[in-house]
């Protein structure tokens, strides 16, 4: 190895001592942002192994003292939207036949209610379906959710909110038509400018 090399990756293990254990202890948050966004196992797999091999490869410019989870979970992001492009590019498939021929079956015994919950989610724009997951399932804050997905806090708010909306709407009609009726007419666009009154959506 070359002596140079191996003084740098010393010099980069001396300023982060705790790194590796820090990215082990996020392995399952990571795993389950992969799996909530590319909803099959087997790709989420293959997406936090590339998100840590990119946090490794890269530690060096992760700064000590702020969000590692925030860190790794732009990477995770950029790496799916990456791969999104990839395939797009690589193969069409329009009827969603080759889709159906990998995806692994659901067990017998999973939970009825899960499955929905996940069907609902597939079926949200996948703006919304990052920020419920970021803030309602990951344990971000606004702000954490923002700065991964490069966007403005008020913005994730609005994401999050219509897509509690449309999870409601999807899992229990009733309970939305509901809670629609005593929202009013307040709504929120992806700027994070609040309408009233306008029947604007």
């Amino acid at each position: 190895m070359d002596p140079a090399f191996k003084a740098r990756e010393a010099a980069v293990d001396a300023a982060l001592p705790n790194f590796k254990t820090d990215l082990i202890e996020l392995l399952p948050a990571l795993r389950a942002f992969a799996r909530s966004l590319s909803g099959r196992a087997d790709l989420a797999d293959d997406l936090t192994q590339e998100t840590l091999l990119r946090a490794w490869g890269n530690r060096e410019s992760f700064t000590p003292g702020t969000n590692l989870k925030a860190w790794l979970f732009t990477i995770l992001r950029n790496a799916f939207y990456t791969s999104l492009r990839k395939k797009a590019r690589e193969v069409e498939d329009p009827e969603d036949i080759n889709a159906r021929n990998l995806a692994v079956a659901a067990s017998q015994d999973e939970d009825l209610g899960l499955k929905d919950l996940q069907k609902a989610l597939k079926r949200l724009p996948d703006e919304q379906r990052e920020a419920i997951i970021l803030v309602g399932a990951s344990g971000c804050s606004y702000e954490e959710a923002a700065s991964i997905c490069g966007c403005a806090v008020g913005t994730i708010k609005s994401r999050v909110s219509r897509a509690r909306r449309a999870l409601l709407s999807s899992m229990d009609p009733e309970a939305a038509a509901l809670s629609e009726g005593e929202a009013g007419v307040d709504a929120q666009d992806d700027d994070g400018e609040r309408r009233r009154g306008t029947g604007e959506r």
